[in-house]
């Protein structure tokens, strides 16, 4: 229990009604969740506002509301606490109930389009074999040291996040690595949190369905630099066309990496197959496991964080090289039979597909098939359907459109938006089939010996979210069965 006067500090209050003495238990942004002797941040968010849920909130114990508007009818010995923003206010007084975790852990940020679970990830892997207890914030999985939890977005809640941070520094976590996304950003989910460092792999054409411009878009990102410490460093690259806008307003200590121009750290690529990345990074040698022209991006990222947080360069560059990327990025998976390449991949953006593409047909010795399966999901940016489309039919041979998390679209709709951006040459190469299964079904009994087959757009997610329920469905586990099931 703690006072609500204490965990005011740095909040920006309008008018208080009732005692800031009183103790409080809890702090909950989810009126459902309240327990008694909470304190309630009605936030307005894209789904509802929580104003609307005071009442509620109150009925099931509530004894103090943070809001942007007070109340008409207030009940006795309820506090009000009126405030300019109630989501920036939710971060400040979480940070505080709990304890100010992110003080107690070396925390960073990951912030791009593309890339981010891979650099959260293997900064994860590569902090646990340098002999560090670590905490990560992902897509894919939340971690505390050893022990995984489940992640339901890339950055949780204000209340859950800084709960979470609790956890990972009370387990005594010394580095905490995050993906740090647009709308985490945007909705303030990150305010009150101290960070170490913050990283920019790219940005392309994503989130426009809520974010409306690119520019837009752009500036979201830049905020999270332009919010860093000086005590902070904040390392960008240097390829990217918004690589350097990205610092240009931040006072933490500026770095950058590059594959192709002068910057902090300076990556080469050697050689690029199947089997990994040869490297030349500041002068050295190394062999990497991850695959691609995008994950040598992502690997400069990684070894230039380890680097601004303290670590020595040859320890570094030896742990990585023994690492694996994280779980649905370019993870492949080869048929017992007649050796078809299956790689499954979250690619769900134009330039992520292009990328994992472009990186199969580097990587092809010529005579295989590229068979591609690729959906868009529903109710997100439409705009970038047609595009995606496209882009699987003019860098392979065979193109099965499919749907992937619906969700309350009608996926015939999704598709014929998709089929939009086919001419009559992509027309002839693809083909439609909504139900995903099928779809990757089709794909394998299309595959020849060694052809390279590629699932894109759900990568590590476990379900397939059709008409608001989700159900069970694995990409790896069925392209896996179907090998089987074909004779593959």
């Amino acid at each position: 229990m703690v006072k609500l006067q204490d965990i005011l500090y740095r909040v920006s209050l309008r008018t208080v009604d009732g005692s800031t003495a009183v103790e409080v238990s809890g702090i909950q942004v989810d009126s459902r969740k309240i327990a008694p002797g909470c304190c309630f941040v009605a936030v307005q968010g894209t789904q509802s506002d929580g104003h609307l849920f005071i009442d509620q909130a109150i009925e099931k114990g509530a004894v103090a509301v943070v809001c942007e508007t007070l109340p008409v009818r207030r009940i006795g010995g309820i506090t009000y606490v009126e405030v300019e923003n109630a989501a920036i206010a939710a971060g400040l007084i979480a940070h505080q109930f709990y304890g100010q975790p992110s003080e107690r852990l070396k925390l960073v940020g990951v912030t791009g389009t593309n890339g981010k679970t891979t650099i959260a990830t293997v900064l994860f892997k590569l902090f646990g074999l340098l002999g560090y207890r670590c905490g990560l914030i992902s897509t894919v999985q939340n971690q505390v040291d050893e022990t995984m939890l489940p992640a339901t977005h890339t950055t949780p809640d204000a209340v859950s996040l800084n709960e979470l941070l609790k956890q990972m520094a009370d387990a005594h976590c010394s580095h905490v690595f995050m993906e740090t996304s647009s709308h985490a950003i945007h909705q303030h989910r990150i305010a009150g949190l101290r960070y170490e460092g913050g990283i920019f792999s790219n940005i392309t054409h994503d989130h426009l369905d809520y974010h409306k411009t690119f520019d837009e878009y752009i500036r979201v990102k830049k905020a999270f630099f332009d919010s860093l410490p000086s005590s902070a460093f904040a390392l960008s690259n240097a390829d990217d066309q918004k690589g350097a806008v990205m610092l240009q307003n931040t006072v933490a200590k500026k770095y950058f990496y590059s594959l192709k121009t002068l910057a902090d750290f300076k990556g080469k690529i050697l050689e690029n197959n199947l089997t990994g990345l040869q490297m030349d990074v500041d002068g050295q040698e190394v062999h990497f496991r991850l695959v691609g022209e995008f994950n040598a991006y992502n690997l400069m990222a990684i070894y230039g964080a380890a680097i601004c947080l303290g670590e020595e360069k040859q320890e570094v560059l030896r742990c990585l090289s023994v690492l694996s990327g994280a779980e649905g990025r370019f993870d492949c998976l080869l048929s017992p039979h007649e050796k078809v390449m299956g790689i499954v991949d979250y690619a769900h953006t134009p330039d992520a597909l292009v990328n994992v593409l472009s990186t199969i047909q580097k990587l092809r010795k010529g005579y295989e098939h590229v068979i591609t399966v690729v959906g868009c999901g529903g109710d997100r940016d439409k705009t970038k359907r047609p595009i995606m489309a496209e882009a699987a039919c003019e860098l392979s041979d065979r193109v099965i459109l499919t749907s992937d998390n619906p969700r309350s679209e009608d996926q015939m709709e999704i598709l014929r938006d998709m089929e939009k951006g086919l001419n009559t040459a992509a027309k002839r190469k693809s083909i439609s089939i909504a139900d995903r299964r099928e779809a990757i079904k089709t794909a394998v009994s299309f595959s020849k010996r060694e052809d390279i087959l590629l699932v894109a757009g759900k990568g590590h997610e476990k379900y397939q979210e059709i008409a608001g329920v989700k159900y069970p469905f694995d990409d790896k586990a069925v392209l896996k069965e179907m090998f089987e099931l074909l004779g593959k």
